[in-house]
């Protein structure tokens, strides 16, 4: 966890500086790059597990790191005082979360996530793609300073140093998670959506806190919802692609649905204003989730 955090720290910091250079938006630039960058941890944990023949540890690290960016990550900078989203972010990134654990669950209806289904997805979120990349058309002309590295070459030394942490963190988690599950009994999905989403989710915490304390809200909150959508459509559909994801739907019930809760729960008003008090809600929220699903495991 270490290792990612530090390596999600140095990625962030150059891909958020590439692209001040390039001059888009931070809010655009948190939702893409930053997000990508601090998902690449649940990325390398789904080519691995699903490498390995166990795609569920994928699929639970991806909709379990949701529950956590949501439920604990946003939950703890709402503590700190309330964020305001923009306009943007309202109509394009919080629905596409809201449908994410929702077009998981009818697809899993039929218990397996096939490559067909996870085909689907992709296609999904190259569309959700697609309409990020043509707001940063229009907002260039607006790019403000953004935190991060400038030069060129310090831009590319943290992404590749970054990027290395990254990978060598996701596979030791793999590892991990998998001797785990043999040692205890537990089934590949409940250890991906519990220990495994929190030692991926450490890059979305560093950033969402480090840019919350440095007044940049448009930051975390767009790193945080960029992150769900690459976990849950394009994360979840790499894995599937590579090995077909059989799963009873009795076992991903209770993630999709607090994940569902938790979006619901942090949804802004009309102004775009995250009230404070919805971080305690949120983090009553995650509480919830770690002992009802802790209460399957042992089952």
């Amino acid at each position: 966890m270490i290792s990612a955090g530090i390596g999600g720290e140095l990625f962030v910091r150059g891909t958020i500086g590439l692209a001040g250079l390039a001059r888009i938006s931070p809010g655009i630039i948190a939702a893409t790059i930053a997000a990508f960058a601090t998902s690449s941890p649940e990325l390398s944990v789904a080519i691995n597990s699903a490498l390995a023949g166990k795609p569920q540890i994928s699929l639970g690290d991806a909709l379990g790191s949701n529950i956590v960016n949501i439920a604990l990550i946003l939950g703890l900078a709402l503590t700190i005082s309330q964020i305001q989203s923009t306009r943007d972010s309202i109509k394009r990134d919080f629905p596409i979360a809201l449908l994410i654990p929702i077009t998981t669950g009818i697809l899993f209806l039929d218990g397996e996530l096939s490559r067909v289904d996870g085909l689907f997805m992709l296609i999904l979120f190259v569309a959700w793609l697609g309409a990020v990349a043509t707001e940063a058309n229009k907002q260039r002309s607006f790019t403000e300073a953004v935190i991060g590295e400038h030069k060129l070459w310090r831009v590319a030394f943290s992404c590749v140093t970054g990027l290395t942490f990254l990978i060598a963190a996701g596979n030791l988690i793999v590892f991990g998670a998998r001797e785990i599950a043999v040692s205890f009994g537990i089934n590949e999905f409940i250890i991906g959506a519990t220990i495994v989403a929190i030692g991926t989710s450490i890059p979305e915490l560093a950033t969402t806190i480090i840019s919350k304390l440095r007044g940049h809200d448009e930051v975390g909150l767009g790193a945080i919802l960029g992150s769900n959508v690459f976990n849950g459509l394009f994360i979840i559909a790499i894995a599937a692609i590579i090995h077909p994801i059989k799963v009873p739907w009795q076992d991903i019930a209770i993630t999709l649905a607090f994940g569902i809760a938790a979006i619901i729960v942090v949804y802004p008003s009309r102004d775009g204003l995250i009230q404070r008090g919805r971080g305690i809600l949120l983090l009553a929220t995650y509480a919830a989730y770690v002992i009802t699903i802790s209460k399957v495991s042992t089952v």
